[in-house]
């Protein structure tokens, strides 16, 4: 019988691996926990019994609020194996965007990590009429709280194992009950143009296109190892981390804290690695920034080795000649394999990134190490849509189209899809879902083009394309990722539009490079603030994105910038959880700077209102320059 649910799945390899294969270990006070398949489909199913005796029908919604864990997988599962949808919320909500989540959703339940995301819920729970129960399984600090909202994990599952024993066949029949068509998951769009909406995703949506996924590139048989750190709240951790677990199979492996994750993945040298583009940009600039603080023998092998990569790469890699292959092998075995093991890179075969357009100066810089990331574009509701083959991997391109995806381009260059698994449309939003449908083809809202094999490259979303006073146009996305491959740029927002006549740029500095920058001559500074307005760090950042207009029509090239005060936060709704920039709302908060920037004063006087982590409001006063190029 074709299994047709994540949970039938989890079964099949419950009865086929048991005890005697690890499905997923945790890191837990420096010691890693190992869980077999039985251990997992076990405590799915107990959770399950142990939320249907408290109350949980089929059809209702159950919230997950927490970080990487296996406690996370099992609320999922569990959920799904009652007929129900699990709802991920990101653990850096605040407690109003929680109330959003649960109550947007119908949630009935939310299974919560800890103290932290507890005493949220606990701060709405009189705006939330419908949740029946907060369930959380770290008690730590929780000892004295009194409310019979909430209980421990560990006790719905004991709850569980005594219903069984009254209901013995149930867990099985739901289990059977369970259809292709069903609801699975319904994970929240990131919100960069409005209100988050909820993408409604089938168990056919995560078994069959990450089925074909995981065939497509290989996991399927190889016993890999995967480290899970990406938010699960996110489609991405979705296919490879819960889907691709049960699928492939493969080894989940959760970080002890969200701090120790690249000592963690060194630890377990993964076969399968996802990194967003900002984590290989952090990456990049870590490397940059270890390697100036490094000897001058050191940084004099390195700046030799790095060139002998870049140049064997263009050359086509293997294909480049004896000479060059050469060179490279002597590269190789005496810079980046070590290069390679002090990232936790030395195992890792199949290397993606997705979520926002990476530099191809990264893509190229990791390809000399001998790391092929696969830049794979994909949705929310269509997941992944285009992806490069092995053998095959340009660092400007996203790939063909997978082979279950048609794509095409209207005649604005927008990105049209038609996938054989489309989402099921946004949750109690029929009007968002028929918008983005137009003759059977799901529009994207990306702007791009297909090079002469077919690739696609996708260039800026469509209302973000910028039309300057002269009436051409550039991409402030090509621009910015550009200039965050250099060490000393953490973020940056390029601005123009048809009342300019040209192009300008916020710059939020790497604070720690470009700190180590300052102690390296002697330059003092207090805060974050102090250190970006320095003359010398402003120079810094101006040879910077000099180097980028040599790189860029004439036209689109920056002609002035500022340094931020202070960096973009996703807490004040500048970024979106997924960390990807709230383009609209950020130009109308800086709208003054914006100003500015297109004046003719040298500074602008800022006074902006900070939401700090605890919700606390204060007020920021500060001068910023206003830099020519």
């Amino acid at each position: 019988m074709a299994l047709e649910t994540l949970p039938l799945a989890l079964r099949d390899n419950y009865r086929r691996l048991g005890s005697g294969s690890i499905a997923m270990r945790v890191k837990d006070r420096g010691i890693w926990r190992e869980y077999t398949w039985e251990d997992y489909f076990l405590k799915v199913k107990w959770l399950c019994l142990g939320l249907k005796s408290l109350g949980l029908d089929k059809g209702d919604k159950v919230s997950i609020l927490g970080e990487n864990k296996p406690e996370w997988f099992w609320a999922e599962l569990a959920a799904q194996s009652a007929g129900c949808a699990a709802v991920g919320i990101f653990t850096d909500c605040l407690p109003s965007e929680v109330r959003y989540y649960v109550e947007h959703s119908d949630s009935t339940f939310v299974v919560a990590h800890d103290q932290e995301q507890v005493d949220k819920l606990l701060e709405i729970k009189d705006q939330l009429p419908r949740l029946k129960k907060v369930i959380f399984w770290d008690p730590k600090g929780l000892w004295g709280y009194d409310d019979h909202l909430l209980m421990q994990l560990d006790e719905v599952i004991e709850i569980g194992r005594a219903y069984e024993k009254s209901r013995p066949g149930l867990f099985d029949e739901m289990l059977d009950a369970g259809k292709g068509e069903d609801v699975a998951v319904i994970c929240y769009t990131s919100g960069t143009t409005g209100l988050p909406k909820g993408a409604m995703l089938t168990q056919n949506w995560l078994m069959l296109s990450v089925g074909e996924w995981a065939g497509l590139d290989g996991w399927v048989g190889k016993d890999y190892e995967y480290l899970s750190f990406i938010p699960p709240a996110w489609i991405t951790e979705q296919g490879i981390g819960i889907a691709g677990n049960i699928l492939a199979p493969m080894v989940v492996n959760f970080p002890e804290e969200p701090e120790t994750v690249q000592e963690n993945i060194r630890e377990i040298g993964p076969g399968v690695l996802f990194f967003g583009a900002r984590l290989w940009e952090n990456l990049n600039r870590m490397v940059q920034a270890k390697m100036m603080d490094s000897s001058f023998i050191r940084r004099f092998i390195y700046n030799r080795a790095l060139p002998v990569g870049l140049r064997y790469c263009e050359s086509g890699g293997s294909r480049a000649g004896f000479l060059r292959s050469f060179l490279y092998l002597l590269a190789y075995y005496s810079v980046f394999r070590q290069l390679r093991d002090r990232l936790g890179l030395s195992n890792v075969k199949i290397v993606y990134s997705a979520g926002a357009a990476v530099s191809p100066d990264i893509i190229k810089y990791f390809k000399a190490l001998g790391i092929d990331i696969r830049l794979f574009y994909g949705s929310t509701e269509q997941g992944v849509i285009t992806m490069p083959r092995r053998g095959d991997m340009r660092p400007e391109t996203s790939g063909p189209p997978v082979p279950w995806v048609e794509i095409k381009l209207s005649d604005e260059g927008e990105i049209l899809v038609k996938s054989k698994y489309p989402y099921a449309g946004y949750y109690k939003n029929k009007e968002a879902t028929e918008a983005k449908m137009v003759d059977g083809w799901y529009r994207t809202g990306d702007f791009g083009h297909r090079d002469e094999d077919g690739h696609l490259v996708v260039m800026d979303r469509m209302d973000d394309l910028k039309e300057l006073a002269g009436g051409k146009k550039f991409s402030p996305q090509y621009t910015e990722i550009r200039l965050r491959f250099s060490p000393y740029i953490k973020d940056v927002l390029v601005v123009g539009g048809a009342e300019r006549g040209f192009v300008t740029a916020l710059i939020n500095i790497d604070l720690e490079n470009v700190g180590r920058f300052a102690e390296a001559r002697h330059i003092a500074y207090t805060t974050f603030t102090d250190l970006s307005q320095r003359k010398e760090v402003i120079e810094l950042i101006k040879g910077e994105i000099s180097k980028v207009n040599k790189t860029l029509p004439d036209w689109t090239r920056i002609r002035r910038f500022v340094n931020l005060h202070k960096e973009f936060d996703a807490d004040e709704d500048e970024l979106t959880r997924t960390r990807k920039l709230r383009r609209t709302f950020v130009e109308d908060k800086y709208s003054g700077l914006i100003e500015a920037l297109y004046g003719d004063k040298g500074a602008y006087r800022v006074e902006a209102a900070v939401t700090y982590r605890d919700g606390r409001k204060g007020v920021m006063e500060t001068s910023i320059a206003v830099n020519e190029i």
